[in-house]
C-alpha cells in the first residue's frame, strides 16, 4: 500500500497544475503562517498518509487541520476503489454513454433529443427538438464530461441538414432541447441551467441513502460546472433550503452569501420542487441497480424536475467541500 502511495505521489507531482499549486501555497501560508517549504512537505506526507492528491491537501484545508480531522476525508485513491466496487466497469456505460443513459432513464427525462444517426436516417427527427419552447438547442457528445464540447445555439432557421453540419463541425453527436429552468433559479443565476447534484447510494437492502445534495450556481458561464469557475452550495436535504454561503473550487476566492452578478441572496434560497426532485433521484437510483452510487444532475423547471445526467465518478471534492467536513464514514462500509 505504501509503495502504491509513493507511486501516486509521483503521479501527482508529474501532473501538477503548477500555477494553481503555487497560488494555493501562497494562500495556505497566509492562513496558517507556516513556511512554504513546510507546507509543501506536509502535502507530500499527506498524500502518502491520508491517500489524497497534492491539490486535495489544499482543497480540504489540511494545512489547518490535525491528523484526526485529515483521516476523515476521502481522497482520490479511496474514492476510485469505492466507485469501482459499487459501479462496475462493465455497467458504467448506462451512465458514461449519454445515449445509453437517455434510453435507460427515459421515464425521468422530460426534454427531447435526437442523435446524429437519427438525423441522418430521418430528416424529420430534428423537428421535435428544434421546435421546443426555449428556441434553443444543446449540442453534446456521447462521451463528453465536465461540460466539454457542449454548444448552446439558437434553433431559429435550422433544419436537419444544418444541425448535422453543426454537430460534425463541433465534434458532437447528438442534440437536446434546451431546458428552461424554473423562474426562481433564473432569477438567481440566469446564464446557465443550474442543476442540483444529488448523490445516492443503494445499501444492502436496496434502500436509497442520500450522500449529498448540492446546487451548482453559474456566474457568467453558459454551463454550471463547478470546475469552470462557477460556485456551489450545499442544500439542506430535509428542506431544500441553502443554509450556507456558496463556495468556489479556487480556495483563494471568498465564499459568497449573495450572487456576485445578480445580487440575489444565496443563503436562504429554496430550491423549487425539492421533494419532487428528491423523489426523482431516489426513483432513478432504483430504476437500474447495476450502478449503486450515482451523482445525479437534475434540472428544475416551472413544471418540475427533469433528469439531465448521472455520474458514476462523481466529485469527492465538491461533495466534501459542500459538507464542510470529511465524509469517509459514509462510504467506508462499501469499500
Amino acid at each position: 500500500m505504501i509503495l502504491k502511495q509513493f507511486a501516486y505521489l509521483a503521479h501527482w507531482i508529474l501532473t501538477l497544475d503548477t500555477a494553481a499549486f503555487f497560488s494555493f501555497l501562497d494562500f495556505a501560508q497566509t492562513k496558517s503562517r507556516r513556511s512554504k517549504t513546510g507546507l509543501a512537505l506536509d502535502s507530500f506526507y499527506s498524500v502518502i498518509k491520508f491517500r489524497i492528491s497534492i491539490m486535495e491537501y489544499f482543497q480540504f484545508g489540511f494545512f489547518l487541520a490535525n491528523n484526526d480531522v485529515r483521516s476523515t476525508y476521502v481522497g482520490t485513491p479511496l474514492l476510485e476503489e469505492y466507485q469501482l466496487r459499487v459501479n462496475p466497469k462493465s455497467e458504467r456505460h448506462y451512465l458514461h454513454n449519454k445515449i445509453d443513459f437517455l434510453e435507460t432513464y427515459a421515464p425521468f427525462i422530460k426534454h427531447g433529443y435526437a442523435t446524429l444517426d437519427d438525423l441522418r436516417a430521418n430528416s424529420g427527427a430534428a423537428a421535435k427538438v428544434l421546435t421546443n419552447k426555449s428556441g434553443k438547442i444543446v449540442l453534446k457528445s456521447t462521451f463528453g464530461e465536465g461540460g466539454d464540447k457542449i454548444q448552446i445555439m439558437s434553433a431559429g432557421g435550422l433544419d436537419s441538414a444544418s444541425v448535422i453540419k453543426c454537430l460534425t463541425a463541433t465534434g458532437n453527436d447528438f442534440i437536446e432541447e434546451y431546458v428552461v429552468q424554473h423562474s426562481d433559479l433564473a432569477r438567481l443565476a440566469p446564464t446557465a441551467l443550474n442543476t442540483v447534484r444529488i448523490i445516492t447510494q443503494l445499501n444492502g437492502d436496496d434502500d436509497v441513502e442520500i450522500l449529498g445534495t448540492i446546487l451548482r450556481i453559474s456566474i457568467r458561464s453558459s454551463v454550471d460546472n463547478w470546475h469552470k469557475g462557477n460556485m456551489a452550495s450545499a442544500v439542506n436535504v430535509s428542506t431544500g433550503i441553502i443554509d450556507g454561503p456558496a463556495f468556489y473550487m479556487d480556495i483563494t476566492k471568498s465564499d459568497e452569501r449573495y450572487h456576485p452578478v445578480t445580487g440575489v441572496e444565496i443563503v436562504g434560497f429554496k430550491v423549487p420542487f425539492w421533494q419532487e426532485t428528491l423523489r426523482m433521484a431516489k426513483s432513478a437510483a432504483l430504476h437500474n441497480k447495476k450502478n449503486r452510487s450515482i451523482g445525479w444532475d437534475i434540472a428544475v423547471t416551472d413544471q418540475g424536475p427533469d433528469l439531465i445526467e448521472g455520474n458514476h465518478n462523481w466529485d469527492k471534492v465538491l461533495w466534501q467541500r459542500a459538507a464542510g467536513r470529511g465524509l469517509k464514514p459514509l462510504i467506508q462500509a462499501y469499500v
